[in-house]
């Protein structure tokens, strides 16, 4: 099992990692500027917070989304996204890998 550094965080690379329910998601409106947060549902709209968070996100919000989500769901968003800019990407790529 490999072990990422974050900020003084460990962060486990192992899908078995127990994940968080939904209900503390974050819900910063900075973070979703162009809708209503309350109407941001974690499960359907996972790509979309994912995308946000990884370009915009907080210590605390990439806490809880790499806790929450599946590994595999993180890289595959970030290899699929036109959102997350090109300087954004190698930093994410290597923890994700």
């Amino acid at each position: 099992m490999a072990e990422l550094w974050y900020n003084g965080i460990i962060m486990k690379k192992e899908s078995s990692v127990k994940r968080k329910k939904f209900g503390d998601m974050p819900r910063r409106p900075s973070l979703f500027w162009d809708v209503d947060p309350k109407t941001v549902d974690p499960e359907k709209h996972a790509r979309y917070i994912i995308e946000r968070i990884l370009e915009f996100g907080t210590d605390e919000e990439v806490r809880w989304m790499w806790n929450t989500y599946p590994h595999s769901l993180i890289s595959d968003v970030l290899s699929k996204s036109r959102v997350v800019r090109p300087l954004t990407k190698p930093l994410w790529q290597a923890l994700t890998q």
